[in-house]
């Protein structure tokens, strides 16, 4: 796999590269590509990247696809092609938007067996799994247990659980709401549905966070402060965790769980510049925040972004499987110890999609145990 490089080849990656603190060098000196949105479009993991250009200077290339990824198919198909002609041995793909199949057909139609990891894809599994070696999603279905039994950990009797009909009209989130009412009934749970106000509706985003901090406390007034909170969109997340600050309810975790969601804006978290990306910074300045409102216990999500972990777990496991430390792209043990690793340590489950009757051997599904602050 290992492709030679031109003189101008190797001056344009000692530019890209950053000079900062390393780990050993690899023995072979194999490159990664990495393939990520923008800042504005997947912020977490555009620093992972960032990060892991530091940790391996001159071993990692990146590349951004387009903000409008759905009508720029083909640019994102050419710069991950780019990645290739780079150097790259191996591509680490997050998140794997529409047309990310198509350009894995297209670097292979230049390098046959190109090795590709695939996170939170946009094409359907059939397709994806198809193509690229392994793929990563969150395991949305085990969250709805996860969920109740966080909620009775933190000392919830009831759970109410926000979304909208259009929302309840996806397949994913309907059999979460059906795991996570049915995993509350088993624990002795009451489970509330509530109905909020589509963002996408005449009173947009701002109506549907207005509705959030005017409808929780009433939520909190009726069923008492030993409530738990979910709401599936996201643009709401920053007003419930102000609504459940103000009333003392439980948050287990956001639609999206992660530390960047939600949290520094509602609790005014401001983040220096040499602190993007800085997992650690922004958890500790969580912890303060919610100590400071004498609420520690009431809230927690995941301790790393699903898209983080895969990207830092995706290159520590390319550069084994590129050094011959380890055969297949799919080991879920080998991928369970890194992810682990990527998430400081705290416990990272690994399971095979299971859809339609069909088991997708190196379609594996992320489930992470909670921080709690």
């Amino acid at each position: 796999m290992k492709k030679v490089m031109l003189p101008l080849l190797i001056a344009i990656l000692l530019i890209t590269s950053f000079s900062a603190f390393s780990p050993a060098p690899q023995d072979d000196e194999f490159v990664i590509g990495i393939i990520t949105g923008t800042v504005s479009q997947g912020e977490e993991e555009f620093r992972a990247a960032e990060k892991m250009a530091k940790l391996y200077p001159g071993q990692i290339i990146t590349a951004t696809y387009p903000d409008n990824f759905n009508n720029e198919v083909e640019t994102t198909i050419a710069r991950v092609l780019d990645l290739a002609n780079q150097g790259a041995d191996l591509i680490v793909f997050v998140q794997a938007v529409p047309g990310a199949a198509a350009a894995i057909d297209k670097v292979r139609e230049i390098y046959p067996d190109f090795p590709f990891i695939a996170g939170v894809p946009g094409d359907n599994p059939d397709t994806i799994s198809a193509r690229a070696d392994v793929v990563f999603g969150a395991n949305e279905l085990a969250m709805g247990t996860r969920m109740a039994e966080q909620a009775v950990n933190m000392g919830a009797k009831t759970f109410v659980h926000y979304s909208f009909p259009r929302h309840m009209g996806y397949e994913t989130i309907v059999a979460r709401h059906g795991v996570l009412k049915e995993k509350c009934a088993e624990l002795g749970l009451e489970f509330v549905d509530a109905t909020a106000p589509d963002p996408t509706g005449d009173a947009g985003v701002t109506g549907a966070q207005q509705f959030i901090l005017e409808d929780l406390p009433r939520q909190v007034e009726k069923y008492g402060k030993e409530t738990a909170f979910f709401n599936t969109n996201c643009a709401m997340q920053p007003a419930m965790i102000q609504a459940i600050l103000a009333t003392g309810a439980y948050y287990p975790q956001q639609c999206c769980p992660s530390p960047y969601h939600g949290y520094p804006e509602a609790l005014g978290i401001e983040i220096p510049e040499d602190k993007q990306g800085d997992i650690d910074f922004i958890i500790e300045q969580i912890k303060t925040k919610i100590e400071d409102a004498e609420l520690s216990g009431h809230f927690s999500t995941w301790p790393v972004p699903v898209n983080m972990m895969i990207i830092q777990a995706g290159v520590e496991y390319g550069f084994d499987y590129l050094n011959g430390e380890i055969e297949t792209l799919d080991d879920m043990d080998h991928w369970a110890k890194l992810l682990g690793e990527a998430a400081g340590g705290y416990n990272v489950e690994v399971s095979n999609l299971e859809l339609n009757d069909t088991v997708y051997d190196n379609y594996l599904l992320i489930l992470a145990d909670y921080i709690t602050f």
